[in-house]
């Protein structure tokens, strides 16, 4: 028995197809810009059907990224250089470990946890700014 006798041909091309292929568009880096403008963070694909084919745009969805303050992200950094805390902690965490200053394990663990605790909130705020804030 052949396939051909199976109906195997008759079958696959009967069965319909789940998606359309992609439609792809060519554009210039400024026009591209726009339309991301005015999509306003909604994806693109799902702003451009919703303007061609005149649908509401209900349910806008947004990117997932938060939006970044980066002149607040800016000072809260600035502040926390200007508290010299994390520089504190680092001499607390000297004394303890040259013996200078007399403390449990569990304080010593405690400093040393505070001063990784500095360090991440810098690092996170670093972050923030990259790319000058945006997200």
């Amino acid at each position: 028995m052949s396939i051909s006798e199976r109906g195997f041909n008759a079958v696959a091309a009967a069965s319909p197809k789940k998606r359309d292929a992609p439609f792809s568009l060519h554009l210039s880096f400024e026009e591209k810009t726009a339309l991301k403008n005015m999509a306003a963070g909604e994806p693109l694909g799902a702003y451009i059907k919703a303007v061609l084919f005149d649908e509401a745009r209900t349910g806008v969805r947004r990117s997932k990224t938060p939006a970044c303050d980066g002149q607040a992200v800016g000072r809260a950094l600035g502040e926390l250089g200007k508290s010299r805390l994390s520089q504190n902690l680092n001499q607390l965490a000297r004394a303890v470990n040259m013996g200078a200053l007399p403390v449990t394990p569990e304080t010593e663990a405690e400093i040393q946890d505070a001063c990784r605790a500095v360090k991440d909130m810098r690092d996170a705020l670093m972050d923030a700014l990259k790319d000058g804030g945006a997200p």
